[in-house]
């Protein structure tokens, strides 16, 4: 169990700084940009170069502030999206475990990322940090209900809320081309409140103001990030 938990910390940890450079690549492309180029063939390095001038920033503290939930914040999301990443199946056995309740499972621990956005607005003693995180995170449950709701029809399609048996059900055919009509509309919810939820695209704009966010003001990068 201790050699699977390092290797789902290192899949996690390896997973997130190339899939950040895919979005950076992919938004590059979109927006008729270069996108990283310099550190590495194709600025491949570029994240793990960003990631190192993180480390090397001074840690800064803010006055009056609560100093556990101010660090424990950053640890609560980023120990809900390990716990999440674990039941997601890659390949046929390829997942920490099969739930039987997994689609359940994804979404309840996956919302609890929200409380740590919460808390890290609420601990920075700021009245600008409480409201930028209530407005953050009543964008991130506004669009985990959108994708709860749109995960239902698969649900109801594979009558089963396991991983592993879901895939099952698709051996003669994907869901969103059998399911017809509500598989189509439901994957097309899917895909808008999953990329919204997650800042990406046309959502970004939590990210860029950072004194309306909350949950990151007042924290330096390598902190939060």
């Amino acid at each position: 169990m201790v050699l699977l938990g390092v290797g789902i910390l290192l899949f996690y940890a390896v997973l997130g700084l190339y899939l950040v450079y895919a979005e950076r690549k992919i938004c590059a492309r979109m927006q008729n940009r270069m996108g990283p180029n310099r550190v590495g063939p194709g600025g491949i390095f570029q994240t793990i170069a960003d990631l190192i001038k993180l480390l090397l920033k001074e840690l800064i503290y803010i006055r009056n502030a609560d100093s556990l939930l101010f660090n424990i914040a950053p640890f609560i999301v980023i120990v809900a999206s390990i716990m999440a990443i674990g039941a997601i199946p890659f390949a046929k056995g390829l997942q920490a475990v099969d739930l039987n309740i997994g689609v359940l499972y994804i979404l309840a621990i996956s919302s609890m990322g929200v409380i740590g956005i919460l808390i890290a607005g609420w601990a920075s003693n700021s009245k600008y940090s409480v409201i930028g995180a209530m407005r953050s995170g009543a964008q991130v449950i506004s669009y985990e209900l959108s994708v709860g709701l749109a995960l239902l029809g698969i649900i109801t399609f594979a009558g089963s809320m396991q991983f592993s048996e879901i895939i099952a059900s698709q051996e003669d055919g994907w869901w969103i081309f059998k399911g017809h009509i509500p598989a189509m509309i439901a994957f097309v919810i899917y895909l808008i409140a999953g990329t919204a939820e997650t800042n990406l695209g046309v959502n970004v704009y939590s990210k860029q103001l950072d004194p309306l966010r909350g949950d990151s003001l007042g924290k330096e990068l390598v902190r939060w990030r």
